[in-house]
């Protein structure tokens, strides 16, 4: 099987998720957060705070670009969407499912925000950053799951049905 990257909010499981869906499928798992952490030595919240949204963003998606995998399971940062080539690379090498969760949802799921690894742009509300990614994630999805509310297990049972009822396994 080809890759299988699920994007979404933060908050929305995409690495819960991603581990409980790489042991159901037997393939590899992949965090692009981990990923971005072994290349630059430093923990997410302490790039952001250091050297500003916009140079995390730049690491993002060198991150990204640098992972050529097969047959994995690739959870991605809420703020992969904001790469444009990141997510063509990742695109072309898998399916991209869309974890979707309502804005109440993430915040609710939220509690650790300041030390998350959020990216925001100073000023930016919670709302702001819900409603300038929704449409990116719209944009590269090529399956959506709805998951607010839902255990973790029941997403990974949508999204392995969904794959095979739809032959996607070989795509």
């Amino acid at each position: 099987m080809k890759n299988i990257v699920l994007i979404g909010l933060p908050g929305a499981g995409k690495s819960t998720v991603g581990v409980i869906l790489a042991k159901t499928l037997g393939m590899k798992f992949i965090d692009t957060d981990i990923v971005i952490q072994e290349h630059t030595g430093r923990l997410l919240q302490e790039i952001i705070d250091t050297d500003g949204p916009e140079f995390f963003l730049k690491k993002e998606e060198e991150s990204i670009l640098s992972l050529h995998p097969f047959n994995s399971v690739i959870a991605t940062g809420g703020s992969a969407v904001y790469g444009r080539e990141a997510m063509e690379h990742l695109k072309s090498q898998g399916i991209v499912v869309f974890l979707n969760i309502s804005y109440d949802e993430m915040v609710k799921r939220l509690s650790n925000i300041k030390t998350r690894g959020i990216v925001r742009i100073p000023g930016q509300t919670l709302h702001d950053l819900f409603d300038q990614r929704i449409p990116l994630y719209e944009k590269y999805a090529d399956i959506r799951i709805d998951c607010s509310d839902e255990m973790f297990e029941h997403v990974v049972e949508k999204v392995v049905d969904i794959i095979r009822k739809q032959g996607l396994e070989n795509r």
